[in-house]
């Protein structure tokens, strides 16, 4: 009983991988580049179906 609680002890004190503290800013760094990138692509993509739509009014409008 011991010999496992020293081995559980040693388990707990290694700090060789990330913890999820670091994987939670990761994650969130990530979601924050996300969300930057489909504003700015739906910006754009909003900005050119209008200029489409104005100037298919434009071409159809003599009726």
């Amino acid at each position: 009983m011991r010999q496992m609680t020293r081995k559980l002890v040693e388990f707990l004190k290694k700090e060789d991988g990330p913890t999820a503290v670091e994987y939670a800013v990761m994650l969130a760094l990530i979601i924050v580049v996300c969300i930057a990138a489909i504003t700015t692509l739906g910006s754009n993509a909003n900005a050119t179906f209008s200029n489409v739509a104005a100037k298919a009014g434009a071409a159809g409008g003599g009726s």
